[in-house]
């Protein structure tokens, strides 16, 4: 025996008489969907023959498997943060996807030990119930929060049936929810005496260069003290003991997690039974103040994106790989932070953001009492908001990349003259579940949220769409701790242009339901990306941004609220399907030193010869010559200051309003100190000739779940992208994968992600494969009429 520098006693872990036994559910459900009101119950029991249903793995979104159609969960409403003054419908407010319904899933178990058996949902949506050998066992009251179901009183040793009702109801979200069994489902079997539902937290106290200090809390039942291995990110390993449910642990010359070095320590935490739970976490200084936000003493803007759940054309069912992708996309455009808008995120996330170095706010609600959907979380709130807080906390509280907890958006109680007190009771109930982070919400109604003080009710304000007022917020209420929790909401159509090139900030429509790439259209509340860029520069006070949205998503096709067939958003600085828009790449030259350099429009434009077409250039090189086939067009630079619409657009990106469009080429050669740096060339395309394949991964898991996004390029005899082109193609795949799904981003196409042919959109088209459970070479194929096809090759590990 010995001790440590924290006093505590060092023992020997001994070796456990019953190790916790985690099975993750996925395959062997037996699916079926019923319209509402009908579900035959007789499916809940154990003798029911459910031969006839179809088989699925979970995660599952049944949604996701249908045609977009104009009577899928339509909205009848007036969104009053849009300006409407009545309700209208809206046919793509949730996706447009069958989502509408009640599906069930079946599924046979194993149970070896029966001495405690949980069984841990992550989510379904949007009501459920799980029934245990034909007998109700539990039920989550909505789709986000995560939850227990104590089943040891329903099962026996040997075979038990597991049963999820999932219901989804109309007017339930104001954008894709997905359905069903849409998260991971896991069977716990441990001992009666045991560590509790998400019952470890490693919370810390303290942390510098110099020293962190940690107290190790460990809820169980039956048990008396716990034992803790703790293995540092060199691989260096702790032993600890306590008689009691805590214990302090200090690390001298700590490995602290960073957004450039996410380091992660782990606790294998285990009490006498034999019970063990083990959780990363990891050492983190973090500073809220009134000159900005600092991670581990050093000042850092967040440049930051909100996040809904939805991964594009596999929907809501969560998934590694293309969470993964996600991520990767948005770290390449500079992103170190992430909101969870509007709702818990899956654990999955919060995981790949803390190895990635992420920032994350960890958003609860969309809305409290006052009700922004027929069925949303408003009946729920009374009831379970301060339970449901409570459990995300305890869910996600060891998290390093956790940052803040966000109890709300645009919430319509700022408008009240008692909605302050609800904030107060929200923030008060997650500082004594975790004294260790601020709270935050994000505001949009200025000045109102301030004249009913609700602001006040919590530690980091966050305004959304309000650059404007931050100097003045700032003048008045000094000592006030602000950023951008919505920005931008910038709109537009990959690679579609329109004329004029424009700065528009209205709700004006499209007959072709697309919006215009040079990105200077916004709806009347928000802005142009640059908008945000000359505040967050001019006011370093501010801690940053989160814009409105990384990706588009499924639903809120703002500003076609009820022209079909539009049924997705148009905010992401990323399509859908994963491709960038244009102010991805201004996004890149403003957040990183990457050296970026990127011209737009295509320059494709027929029957526009002799015409003005202006050329736009976003980069963070000091200057750019213009060249068209070969003749100087001027040099640029931004412009240094000014808060002037145009102003504001010219600091971050170059024009050339009088260029003429003649085919051919664009040049745009960067320099840096006087010296040629970098340059790039657009040609204008000829006819659309083969097919280009280029795969996100060169190799994937051989899991039966791992996905590949294979992206079909449609180009002309020398390789040129045709920007134009919207040839349907096929792919098919054979090995060790599948087509899984198809999309091209674009927001008006109604036909099912799962076809393995679609129409190219701006000459594009995606591809999601998936390993069929088989290792080996993969090859997918796509074909087009009047095109050579194209193959290409990866392998599953």
């Amino acid at each position: 025996m010995q001790l440590n520098s924290n006093y505590c006693i060092i023992e020997p872990i001994k070796e456990a008489d019953f190790i916790r036994k985690i099975k993750t559910l996925k395959n062997g459900f037996r699916f079926n969907k019923y319209p509402l009101g009908e579900v035959d119950e007789k499916a809940f029991s154990v003798d029911f023959d459910d031969t006839a249903w179809r088989e699925v793995s979970v995660p599952h979104d049944w949604g996701i498997e249908g045609d977009f159609a104009p009577d899928n969960d339509p909205t009848f409403a007036q969104i009053v943060q849009d300006g409407m003054t009545e309700p209208v419908t809206h046919p793509g407010r949730t996706g447009a996807l069958p989502i509408l319904g009640e599906g069930v899933y079946r599924t046979w178990v194993e149970v070896e030990n029966t001495e405690k058996v949980v069984l841990e949902l992550d989510g379904v949506m949007q009501e459920s119930t799980v029934y245990v050998n034909g007998k109700k066992a539990g039920e989550g009251h909505y789709g986000y929060f995560s939850y227990e179901v104590d089943i040891t009183d329903y099962v026996n040793k040997g075979k038990n049936l597991i049963v999820v009702h999932a219901v989804v109801k109309p007017q339930s979200s104001r954008w894709y929810p997905g359905a069903g069994l849409y998260r991971n489902i896991r069977l716990i079997e441990k001992p009666k005496a045991h560590i509790t539902y998400n019952g470890v937290w490693v919370r810390q106290t303290y942390a510098d260069n110099k020293t962190a200090i940690f107290e190790i809390s460990v809820d169980s039942v039956g048990a008396k003290g716990f034992k803790a291995k703790i293995t540092d990110p060199k691989g260096a390993v702790t032993e600890l003991s306590a008689d009691a449910d805590k214990l302090l642990y200090v690390i001298e010359a700590p490995i602290l997690w960073d957004v450039d070095a996410p380091n992660l320590y782990e606790a294998e935490i285990s009490i006498d039974s034999g019970d063990s739970v083990t959780v990363t976490f990891g050492p983190r200084k973090i500073e809220f103040t009134k000159e900005g936000f600092f991670l581990n003493g050093r000042y850092l803007k967040l440049n930051g994106i909100c996040m809904h759940h939805d991964m594009g054309s596999i929907g809501a069912a969560v998934n590694l790989s293309a969470l993964s992708r996600q991520l990767d996309i948005m770290q390449d455009m500079g992103v170190n932070a992430v909101r969870t808008s509007h709702n818990p995120p899956a654990p999955e996330l919060l995981e790949l953001c803390d190895k990635r170095g992420l920032l994350v706010i960890d958003e609860f609600f969309d809305e409290w009492l006052d009700p922004k959907v027929k069925n949303g979380y408003a009946a729920n709130f009374e009831k379970y908001a301060v339970a449901d807080l409570e459990s995300v906390i305890r869910r996600d509280r060891n998290h390093p990349s956790v940052i803040m907890w966000s109890i709300g958006n645009e919430i319509g109680e700022q408008l009240t003259e008692n909605g302050w007190k609800v904030a107060r009771m929200l923030t008060d109930a997650v500082h004594n579940t975790d004294p260790s982070r601020p709270t935050t919400a994000g505001f949009d109604r200025y000045p109102e949220c301030f004249d009913s003080k609700i602001v006040f009710c919590v530690d980091v304000v966050g305004l959304n769409y309000k650059p404007h007022t931050y100097k003045a917020v700032k003048e008045k209420y000094p000592d006030l701790l602000i950023y951008g929790s919505e920005t931008a909401s910038c709109i537009s159509t990959r690679g579609v242009y329109k004329l004029p090139a424009e700065i528009d900030i209205s709700l004006k429509t499209n007959p072709d339901l697309t919006v215009s790439d040079y990105g200077l259209r916004a709806p009347h509340w928000a802005y142009y990306a640059e908008r945000e860029w000359a505040y967050q520069k001019d006011c370093p006070f501010v801690m940053g941004e989160f814009i409105w949205t990384g990706f588009d998503y499924l639903g809120e096709p703002t500003p076609h609220y009820t022209q079909w067939p539009s049924r997705s958003s148009y905010f992401g600085a990323v399509d859908m399907a994963g491709i960038p828009k244009n102010r991805f790449y201004g996004y890149r030259a403003v957040w990183t030193d990457k050296p970026t350099l990127h011209i737009f429009p295509h320059w494709n434009w027929e029957g526009m010869e002799g015409e003005k077409v202006p050329v736009h250039v976003y980069t963070n090189f000091d200057e750019v010559e213009l060249f068209i086939n070969g003749i100087s067009q001027g040099k640029r630079r931004h412009l240094a200051e000014g808060l002037e619409p145009q102003e504001q657009v010219e600091r971050f990106r170059l024009i050339w309003n009088d260029t003429v469009y003649t085919p051919g080429e664009v040049t745009a050669v960067a320099y840096r100190n006087g010296i040629e740096a970098e340059r790039k060339t657009i040609r204008t395309a000829g006819k659309p000739h083969h097919i280009e394949l280029s795969a996100y991964h060169t190799e994937i898991a051989a899991d039966g779940e791992a996905l590949n996004f294979v992206t079909a390029a449609i180009v002309d005899k020398d390789g040129n992208l045709c920007p134009l082109a919207n040839n349907r193609l096929t792919f098919t795949a054979r090995g060790s994968a599948t087509v899984y799904t198809t999309d091209a981003g674009d927001q008006r196409e109604t036909e099912t992600f799962l076809r393995p042919d679609k129409k190219a959109h701006a000459g594009m088209l995606v591809c999601c494969v998936k390993n069929n459970g088989n290792k080996g070479e993969a090859v997918v194929s796509c074909s087009g009429d009047g095109l050579i096809l194209a193959e290409i090759k990866f392998d599953s590990i």
